[in-house]
């Protein structure tokens, strides 16, 4: 016969992880080869990563401010707003390549000597926090709907991850594709990219959330650190679910008008 005692122990533990998640120590994981492991911040199993990428690759909406060059040469990239307006999961995307952004804490990272001691809304350890970058001039132009530490998803060889949006390029003129040296070494992992060697194939998926629900909390991390990767997931994978089912939504519409 089971032992109630045990049992209500055992709930209630269960209850506490899941309402407050798993609490990390950052510093503990601010190394150049010790990140948290990418389990700590993959989109659940149940998210049609290819539909997104679709989505991604599909969408042709152009706001203001939206194209900017790839490593300073004559490519550009798009960022596009076709889901920037669904009412829930609303996002932009792009299309890109992915360079090192190792600005904050971590700013003395290998490649990097040009590197700034703060991110937008702090210092993050590029080490520890998976994290995109936008550029600034679009930032400035929508920051009402993208205040900084926005839940973001990249997907890079078929597989997804979430961060934030935790810096912008500022540089002159302005780049897209960066990512954290955690995001882009759990992305490309036989690369060895650093602050001076990045990805260049344009075929990174970026979706940025937009809008007060897509903020991750102060709970869950500070101006350095990202402290409960179960809450960044949570949220990651409601988002996205909701982003999903709204692009199903609009395919079945789009279908059923024409």
């Amino acid at each position: 016969m089971s032992n109630p005692l045990i049992y209500t122990l055992f709930a209630g533990l269960f209850f506490t992880q899941a309402v407050f998640g798993q609490t990390v120590s950052g510093p503990s994981y601010n190394k150049p080869s010790a990140g948290p492991p990418a389990s700590f911040f993959s989109a659940a199993s149940t998210i049609n990563v290819q539909a997104i990428k679709t989505a991604v690759a599909q969408a042709t909406g152009v706001p203001k401010s939206a194209v900017y060059d790839v490593n300073g040469a004559a490519t550009k990239v798009t960022i596009h707003n076709d889901y920037m307006s669904l009412p829930t999961g609303a996002a932009i995307v792009f299309v890109s390549n992915m360079n090192v952004d190792c600005d904050g804490i971590d700013h003395k990272c290998k490649g990097n000597p040009d590197g700034e001691d703060a991110t937008d809304n702090g210092e993050l350890a590029a080490y520890e926090v998976p994290w995109v970058v936008i550029p600034e001039h679009f930032q400035k132009a929508y920051s009402d709907v993208l205040p900084g530490n926005n839940l973001a998803a990249v997907i890079c060889n078929n597989k997804m991850f979430y961060g934030i949006y935790g810096d912008s390029d500022g540089d002159s003129p302005e780049d897209i594709g960066e990512a954290s040296w955690l995001m882009a070494r759990t992305c490309f992992p036989d690369e060895d990219l650093n602050g001076n060697n990045g990805h260049d194939a344009l075929d990174v998926s970026y979706i940025v959330f937009v809008g007060q629900e897509s903020i991750l909390s102060d709970s869950a991390m500070n101006s350095k650190y990202i402290t409960d990767f179960t809450q960044l997931r949570s949220v990651g994978d409601k988002l996205m679910t909701a982003l999903e089912k709204n692009l199903k939504n609009t395919s079945r519409s789009h279908n059923e008008h024409f």
